[in-house]
């Protein structure tokens, strides 16, 4: 089970092979894309950034926490960092379970606390060339040490 950021595309089919398992009977993604319109504005492209030691702490602490909490057999998040075009994967999440449920609640579960609490902050880049800094969630505890 693995948190990762990373600033290379995300590779789906190699991850989904990191959470294979034998005793498992069904597996669960999720991938979170670049969106071209978001809160009125259209957009044409964003940057994340993160603090990348705290960033992997927090987020392998939430897939141990999912792997307590329901009954999977393994799982994995990684988040892209970096400049990212629209349709371009900025997070990738996978959960395989001996039955559909669990992988269903635990990938729900892990990407919304890593929204919620891994230090990572979004720039959107707008076509009337303005930017803006996103929180990833609205209640985001962790602040960018570089004041962003």
């Amino acid at each position: 089970m693995s948190f990762k950021i990373s600033d290379q595309p995300i590779q789906s089919d190699l991850l989904r092979q990191e959470v294979l398992d034998d005793t498992a009977g069904g597996f669960v993604s999720f991938e979170g894309w670049v969106r071209n319109f978001n809160e009125g504005q259209t957009v044409n492209g964003l940057e994340y950034s993160a603090y990348v030691p705290l960033a992997e702490k927090e987020g392998s602490r939430i897939i141990e926490e999912a792997k307590e909490r329901f009954d999977i057999a393994a799982a994995a998040c990684v988040h892209r960092v970096g400049t990212l075009e629209i349709s371009d994967m900025a997070v990738w999440v996978g959960v395989s379970s001996a039955h559909r449920g669990a992988a269903f609640e635990a990938s729900r579960y892990i990407i919304d606390e890593v929204k919620d609490r891994v230090p990572i902050w979004k720039r959107e880049h707008y076509v009337n060339g303005a930017t803006t800094w996103v929180k990833c969630a609205s209640d985001t505890k962790v602040e960018d040490p570089e004041g962003r």
